[in-house]
């Protein structure tokens, strides 16, 4: 029987269509559609909430009915398995992308993608964001792991997050609250969903905030294997080290499991360069560890999530 028509599933589906709209659910969705790594097989239900209130109405309802459920941003860093995810999965998109401006501060919602966020402060003269232009996820996922890159972080400009919380209510937590920390924070220690931020930035001249951008995005092409598919940095740093020169120092540049290998360009990126799937990504990975670890005796950390059955 296929996974997605078991009865709990099936009537969670069909509920959320009743509510939402055929439109925002879908079943069977491939989630290499959805997915930067562009493998992986499909979820059972994939379900496009319009409000925050839905979204947490959704949660409650598979909580009910005893079926698993995720919530999803832009996949940039998710593997997800290629006998799919047998739950619902819950995409934070569009209508969680508005954005506003009061003088130094914006608000945004965790749907916006980090590159139209960074632009949209440049628009309005306010600098704090450039490091985070180039970056491929929306507000929620960089929020949940503090994402970063070229000395920023998320937590550099972060004041206030609209959190889903696990007991079904919202709330505004002051970012001190979130433990943000080195791809880390207390949303993933906790449960917690966010919704929206709150940031705080400092008045800058636009065209020097765009050459700031310019010049780090052309770094990220330079240095980055941006050509093909992947989720950013695959690994973690240890402390003390660099993921990436630990696996070239390895000998793993080019290491290839089917289509994916660790890129050339950059060892700390693992790339799906050759219609690969799931499994493969993941055999990259885990050898990668393990020759790190045989070598070295450093445990590299997988920086992206996996999610579903990959066997």
């Amino acid at each position: 029987m296929n996974v997605s028509e078991h009865s709990s599933i099936a009537r969670v589906a069909e509920q959320l269509k009743s509510e939402w709209g055929e439109e925002r659910v879908l079943r069977e969705e491939p989630m290499s559609r959805h997915t930067t790594f562009q493998a992986g097989g499909p979820a059972a239900v994939f379900a496009e909430p319009a409000t925050e209130e839905a979204l947490a109405a959704g949660i409650a309802m598979c909580r009910r009915e005893e079926v698993p459920c995720f919530v999803l941003g832009r996949g940039s860093n998710l593997l997800v398995g290629d006998l799919g995810y047998p739950g619902v999965i819950f995409h934070i998109g569009e209508d969680f992308a508005g954005m506003s401006v009061e003088g130094e501060r914006i608000e945004a919602g965790a749907g916006v993608l980090l590159s139209a966020l960074a632009r949209f402060a440049r628009l309005h003269g306010l600098s704090g964001l450039e490091f985070a232009g180039g970056i491929p996820g929306t507000l929620g996922g960089a929020l949940f792991m503090n994402a970063g890159a070229y000395g920023g972080e998320m937590k550099d400009v972060v004041t206030e997050v609209r959190v889903l919380l696990p007991d079904g209510t919202f709330r505004w937590l002051p970012a001190g609250e979130l433990d943000l920390a080195y791809r880390s924070s207390r949303l993933q220690k906790e449960g917690m969903i966010a919704l929206a931020a709150r940031m705080t930035l400092k008045p800058g001249d636009p065209e020097v905030i765009q050459e700031t951008m310019n010049d780090l995005a052309q770094k990220r092409r330079s240095k980055q294997p941006l050509e093909h598919p992947s989720a950013g940095s695959t690994f973690k740093r240890p402390e003390g080290y660099f993921a990436g020169k630990l696996i070239q120092d390895a000998g793993l540049a080019g290491y290839r499991v089917g289509g994916a290998c660790v890129s050339p360009k950059h060892c700390g990126f693992v790339v799906n360069d050759q219609g690969g799937t799931a499994a493969d990504i993941l055999a990259v990975c885990r050898d990668v560890q393990a020759k790190v670890q045989e070598q070295f005796g450093v445990t590299l950390e997988m920086e992206i999530r996996c999610l579903g059955d990959f066997t």
